[in-house]
């Protein structure tokens, strides 16, 4: 029975018992639909539906609820290890213990017959189906496995040495294990020499002394070229090679042609991309629109590589994409998603050839928004291949003999036509965190030679818009044709980062004034009144960790960041399975022939599949950053004792992390090399302060130090103070406040790691408990 209160509206028992009810997620028109309520009632169920949420009695997701904490019904998680019946238990991958306390514990059941890729043990990683218990005791989630990601880590990978009298060690190269070095005998070295890469499996551990491993697989040399994003490679489990089935697959396609598809040959798209793009998968036209009830609109043209038509589903092509997820790219390097033949070669859109491509068409009114958009699949030849630099300076009046002719019929419309979906932009006041992206430059040794921060321009805001478009309109058109996809979402910033950021704007007295839904103009309010201020980077750092991370769904919940109700991924099929995804389901609802979508996909299974490709997106953003680290530390080595410059990025117990203005790179500043001192560790501030003193380093600080060590196998650099903003700074900085964090001393000679005792409280104030804060490591934008 449903119950109700006088007022004929379910009361909030009813409400609760329903959502713990269904497990998962439940959106508002499930329960409207469940207790009768008309539209007039939404109101008011939103009101109470935000009270359950801010007293912690359910957990509200955008447009979803769900119990606190529950998991969703599919998953990542870690098998940990067995029960007293020797049954499998395993805890999700992500979980945010301080948020949301201890991770559940998910029991694994395993049917008598395990499907190939399921079988499991203690120490892989898995995709999960999961449903609730609802028993008294045990674990609170029972989990069905749907494919097994990493195998058990009892394999090391590292860099061997070798010893005078036989054998060596292994250096690992992960950044936590480089202090813990394994022992390889001779008879277990396998011939490896002294600077080799090699995989290590762990054959004896002890109590005391060194463990021992026996190298199973030589890498090849690390003072080797491409040693430093192989490392990463291997480390994360990147797959190289492709099946031979795959390559046979890829070297039998055939150029797509006319059959079934629409002429655009004599349409003058172009490709705008970084001078040294190896693949075009996008092509872009504009010109102003003829009919005369759009009088200042435009027709924009977006044209994607047909990847679908080459890689259709349950080939071996399909399964090596799956597999990747997407294209990881390193400084010397590319590891494609799809074989060469299919990237650079059928599904690359070089001027002057035919190509297949998926194309939408927009039609843009005047104030800059979207009217409509249709969809072709069609043949198309580029015009041209530009850079960015290439399109920016032939637009601000330097036109060189490949733009000189396409300035007027191509590219004066195509920014013309940006102009105006610019309007809609600013209108829409998306994210506005544009912080600057360092790219390195190799030596053709593999060697670091520069590092440098390509310039924004026009052009990149050109291309950047109208992918959005086309992402949108791809969106649009699948959920209008009731069709399962694969959306890109990014949830809006959880109360507690909320009120974290403004607790800390606090402290530099800027105002942090909530009220209504949390949208992105807030933030961009916060950074807009503080541009070209000292706090600006400061204040823009903690900004952006105070957001969520995007990733891929089959439920959809909006883009926060881009401030868009649905986005999915569409322009980067060569790249980005989620997007070769969405071209199936497009070819699928609108009949444009082979490389559909099979009528087998439903949400569930492309939620699966979303999972998986969240993972190995986020794998390759980790593999990236550590070769970035890797190969700036060996630049630096040689450097040892050098000053720099650099900004606080960082703050934790251990000590400072400082990212260099010169490179960009990220060290330490161990707490023990900051003084004699005791430092508490101000989680609000994001600061260290000194309990004597009170001197303050604190996040977004300029700082000048010395370089005392760089171990470039792990990518690990270490500094120590010489100077620092918090000492000139005009900021009140040396009367703190009560503080409310624990103090460490720092002390010469004594590991940062460990925890000091806290200081004595001074007469008539009261001590302050344990830590419970946590370090937060760096988070990537990733929209």
């Amino acid at each position: 029975m449903k119950r109700k209160n006088d007022h004929g509206f379910p009361d909030r028992q009813a409400i609760v018992a329903f959502i713990k009810a269904h497990p998962g997620k439940v959106g508002t028109r499930d329960i409207a639909r469940e207790f009768g309520l008309k539209n007039a009632d939404r109101i008011e169920l939103k009101r109470i539906l935000r009270e359950l949420a801010d007293d912690g009695t359910i957990k509200k997701k955008r447009h979803t609820v769900s119990e606190p904490d529950s998991l969703p019904t599919t998953l990542v998680a870690d098998i940990t290890g067995r029960d007293s019946d020797g049954e499998l238990i395993a805890s999700p991958s992500e979980w945010d213990e301080v948020e949301s306390g201890e991770p559940p514990k998910i029991l694994i059941t395993m049917p008598r017959r395990p499907k190939p890729g399921t079988a499991a043990g203690v120490g892989d990683r898995a995709l999960l189906r999961v449903e609730p218990t609802n028993e008294n005791e045990g674990p609170a989630y029972r989990g069905h496995i749907i494919k097994v990601f990493d195998k058990t880590k009892s394999r090391i990978l590292g860099v061997f040495r070798s010893l005078p009298e036989g054998g060596g060690r292994l250096v690992p190269v992960d950044k936590k294990s480089a202090d813990r070095e394994l022992n390889i005998a001779a008879a277990d070295t396998r011939g490896a020499q002294d600077g080799d890469l090699v995989s290590v499996d762990i054959v004896r551990t002890r109590s005391f002394g060194l463990a021992s491993g026996r190298v199973k697989e030589k890498l090849g040399s690390v003072k080797s070229e491409k040693a430093i994003s192989l490392i990463a490679i291997y480390a994360h489990d990147i797959p190289l090679q492709f099946s031979s089935a795959a390559e046979r697959e890829a070297e039998a396609a055939e150029p797509a042609n006319l059959r079934g598809r629409e002429d655009w040959r004599d349409v003058p798209l172009v490709t705008i991309d970084p001078p040294d793009a190896k693949d075009h998968d996008d092509a872009v036209h504009a010109q102003a629109d003829p009919d005369p009830n759009n009088k200042g609109g435009f027709i924009v043209d977006v044209a994607i590589a047909d990847v679908s038509f080459y890689v259709q589903p349950g080939t071996a092509l399909d399964r090596a994409a799956l597999d990747r997820g997407n294209s990881v790219y390193f400084p010397d390097r590319v590891v494609p998603m799809l074989p060469e033949r299919i990237s650079n070669n059928l599904c690359s859109l070089v001027p002057g050839e035919p190509r297949g491509a998926l194309a939408v068409r927009m039609i843009i009114a005047p104030d800059g928004r979207k009217r409509s958009h249709s969809f072709h699949r069609i043949l198309m030849r580029s015009a041209a291949k530009l850079s960015y630099a290439q399109a920016q300076a032939a637009i601000d009046g330097r036109p060189d003999d490949t733009t000189g002719p396409l300035l007027d019929p191509i590219l004066r419309p195509l920014y013309a036509a940006y102009a105006c979906v610019k309007r809609a932009r600013d209108e829409r006041d998306p994210l506005n965190l544009d912080l600057p992206e360092r790219k390195i430059l190799l030596k053709s040794d593999g060697t670091v030679d520069r590092v440098v921060v390509p310039e924004r321009l026009d052009a990149h805001k050109l291309i950047e818009e109208f992918m959005i478009l086309a992402n949108v309109a791809a969106a649009e058109m699948l959920e209008k044709k009731s069709l399962p996809l694969i959306y890109r979402v990014h949830d809006e910033p959880t109360l507690e980062k909320v009120h974290a950021l403004s607790e800390f704007l606090q402290t530099l007295d800027v105002p942090f004034a909530k009220s209504g839904a949390l949208r992105p103009a807030l933030f961009n309010r916060v950074l807009a009144q503080l541009e070209g201020h000292d706090h600006f980077p400061l204040v823009s750092e903690v900004v952006l960790r105070a957001q969520a991370q995007a990733e891929y769904s089959s439920e959809n919940y909006g883009h926060f960041g881009l401030n868009l109700r649905r986005y999915a991924h569409f322009t980067s099929p060569i790249r980005r399975y989620a997007d070769l995804v969405v071209h199936r389901a497009l070819v699928r609802a609108l009949g444009l022939g082979e490389g559909a979508l099979p009528d087998s996909e439903t949400a569930e299974s492309l939620g699966e599949v979303a999972a998986h490709i969240s993972l190995t997106e986020r794998r390759a953003m980790k593999a990236e950053r550590e070769t970035v680290d890797r190969l700036i530390a060996h630049h630096l080595a040689d450097r040892i004792g050098s000053t720099f410059q650099g900004r606080v990025s960082g703050v934790t117990r251990a000590g400072l992390f400082v990212k260099l203005s010169e490179t960009g790179a990220d060290g330490l500043i161990p707490i023990r090399s900051l003084g004699t001192e005791y430092f508490n560790y101000d989680e609000s501030r994001h600061a260290l302060i000194g309990t004597r003193s009170g001197t303050m380093y604190q996040l977004g600080d300029v700082v000048d130090i010395r370089l005392i060590e760089a171990a470039p196998i792990a990518g690990a650099l270490r500094f120590e103070l010489l100077s620092s903003s918090s000492e000139t700074s005009p900021r009140d900085r040396r009367r703190p406040g009560p503080q409310r964090r624990p103090s460490f001393k720092a002390h010469p000679g004594r590991s940062p790691d460990k925890k000091r005792k806290p200081s004595k409280p001074k007469p008539g104030k009261k001590g302050k408990g344990k830590n419970k804060g946590k370090s937060k490591g760096k988070k990537g934008k990733a929209w």
